[in-house]
């Protein structure tokens, strides 16, 4: 039996049945049935089905947005426009198939050699609860423009978000079996990425379950797309519009109530400035409403879980143990539901658990840094390496920057965050592979040569360099 409950007061949502695995068996069957002829389909068919979804998610953005808050609290504006941002993937990926898929022409010693992108098969997405829609539709826009199946193990405090998706390809006219959502434990999952049926695999979620994922589909030898945790830093030098970057960081931080692999948790401002950025950055963070998400002027709801709430104040707790220095927040909110308040622990040093760890949920940690070169060094000092910002008036000088910091992608002068135009994923311990983009829809394709006959072998160029003799 699968829960979901209120993050507002703890209260049960609802339950639901566990899929059976016999009929795990069966969808397995039929979604490998299903994907032999879609990958026969003509791309101008598979690219129609995305934009019927693009449809189907817009007509349905309140029923969808209430589902996203009711199950993990995020403030229903953001849901909204988390709903229609997939709708703007499907689209992307629907105007632009043909053209990333398209036969890649190479000048070889053949008569004719290209470059074929042809569909894997049926892959597994095992997705998170942050983004319940949103994680899934930026997997399953280039996986069904490309060709593929796919079978959906979403994070169980989401299931009727899990459903709903299913809902939404089913409505949009998708052949029966090519995609289904299964209800299933965590324990489960190593038999379905072991299965013959199941030809990739794709995860966002923790370093630590992305592990445990990377290891199994290894030993299954299936190819693999990680998008994992990440403890991204926002540097600000001491040339940067410190006003326009503290309201920056508000949103950097807090979207999402904090719960993003990619939210900028390290905030390593120049020493000369640091003082003027930590009083913007508490005079904006101290504007924000915490309250009921459903209510659409709440920037901060509940966070998902109570045990997340609970590992980040032990978080929080720990860098104020070992000398950080609390700015605002810091305290859970008594009640009813899993709230807490938008948090900044300034002077934390490399080590304090609030900057070795990943922090996730509505908590800044503010690094002080000598110079430029030094927020370079601890940008780059940790495990992870999903996303960075630089914050500097000098945009050549950022940029040089920019090549120097570890991460999958780095924004200058700006919030990070995904664009399905552009590549994303991450380095080290935050993953590998790419989703969006031209990358992401090649990821799950096998990349075939196609040589046809031969050419008359070039005669070698002349000697130009005369022997040497004893």
């Amino acid at each position: 039996m699968i829960t979901s409950v209120d993050p507002r007061n703890g209260a049960q949502l609802a339950t639901y049945d566990n899929t059976p695995a016999t009929e795990v068996d069966t969808i397995l069957d039929d979604a490998v049935t299903a994907q032999r002829a879609w990958r026969r389909t003509p791309i101008g068919e598979r690219s129609a089905l995305l934009r019927r979804a693009a449809a189907v998610l817009r007509a349905g953005v309140p029923r969808y947005a209430h589902t996203i808050t009711a199950e993990m609290g995020k403030p229903i504006v953001e849901a909204e426009a988390e709903i229609e941002k997939c709708a703007l993937t499907l689209d992307f990926y629907a105007d632009h198939a043909a053209e990333f898929l398209a036969d890649t022409p190479v000048a070889s010693s053949a008569a004719d050699s290209r470059v074929l992108y042809e569909p894997l098969g049926v892959v597994l997405a095992i997705m998170p609860w942050n983004y319940p829609f949103w994680q899934f539709f930026r997997f399953i826009a280039p996986a069904l423009a490309a060709g593929n199946g796919a079978i959906l193990k979403h994070a169980n405090n989401v299931p009727a978000a899990a459903l709903a998706v299913e809902e939404v390809i089913r409505e949009a006219g998708a052949p029966a079996g090519l995609f289904r959502s299964v209800l299933i434990n965590s324990s489960e999952v190593a038999g379905l990425i072991a299965d013959d049926r199941i030809a990739a695999v794709t995860l966002t979620g923790s370093t630590e379950v992305g592990a445990i994922v990377a290891s199994q589909a290894g030993t299954a030898l299936k190819k693999q797309v990680l998008e994992l945790g990440g403890s991204d830093p926002f540097i600000v030098l001491a040339d940067a519009d410190v006003p326009a970057a503290a309201k920056a960081a508000v949103k950097a931080r807090y979207t999402n109530n904090g719960q993003s692999c990619v939210n900028a948790k390290r905030f390593i401002v120049e020493e000369s400035i640091a003082d003027e950025f930590v009083a913007e950055f508490k005079a904006n963070v101290e504007a924000l409403k915490l309250g009921d998400p459903f209510e659409r002027d709440t920037n901060i709801g509940p966070m998902a879980r109570g045990n997340l709430r609970d590992e980040l104040h032990d978080q929080v707790t720990r860098t104020l143990d070992a000398g950080g220095v609390l700015v605002t927040g810091g305290v859970p909110v008594e009640g009813p539901g899993f709230y807490y308040p938008a948090t900044i622990i300034d002077h934390v040093t490399p080590k304090h658990a609030a900057f070795v760890e990943e922090t996730f949920g509505p908590v800044a940690a503010v690094i002080r840094a000598k110079d430029a070169t030094e927020a370079v060094e601890l940008a780059n000092d940790t495990e992870f390496g999903l996303g960075a910002a630089v914050w500097s008036a000098d945009l050549s000088k950022a940029e040089d920057l920019a090549r120097q910091i570890d991460a999958g992608a780095v924004f200058v002068n700006s919030v990070v965050a995904s664009d399905p135009r552009l590549p994303f994923g991450g380095i080290k311990r935050s993953g590998y592979g790419r989703e969006l983009g031209v990358n992401g829809i090649r990821e799950f394709v096998n990349v075939k040569t196609l040589s046809i006959g031969t050419t008359a072998a070039p005669k070698p160029a002349a000697a130009t360099v005369t022997e040497a003799t004893e």
